[in-house]
């Protein structure tokens, strides 16, 4: 009984069973973001043509995205206090206050229970 026993914690301390076992591979999630109130532009005209929104703040990492109105959109890594995202005609058709946002990854691998993160919200007004 000593032998297996020893033998199990060996594999154990080794890496070759249990929980945590592997080559030990992934990514911890990135931290919160922070977007810098006004967004650049921060108003449009409803009807208006598309248009490439600046997102300044901290926290930015390569694959951070822009969220308007609790969509994804196509965002553009610039630095890591400065995002761009393609907004659309069809974006800002209507009049009203947007909800903006970006989200920074969760973990990957080894860090698979590290959520995603979410910044602060604000709003940008197509009028």
């Amino acid at each position: 009984m000593k032998t297996i026993f020893i033998i199990l914690l060996t594999a154990f301390a080794l890496g070759c069973g249990g929980y945590g076992s592997g080559s030990g591979s992934g990514s911890m999630a990135a931290g919160a973001p922070h977007i810098a109130a006004p967004l650049v532009p921060n108003t449009a005209t409803a009807g208006s043509t598309a248009f490439t929104l600046t997102v300044n703040g901290s926290g930015f990492v390569g694959q951070s995205v822009v969220y308007w109105n609790s969509t994804a959109h196509t965002t553009t890594f610039v630095t890591s206090s400065q995002l761009t995202a393609a907004i659309s005609a069809a974006d800002v058709a209507n009049a009203g206050a947007v909800p903006v946002f970006v989200k920074n990854p969760g973990g990957t691998g080894i860090y698979n229970n590290q959520p995603p993160q979410n910044s602060n919200m604000v709003n940008f007004t197509v009028q």
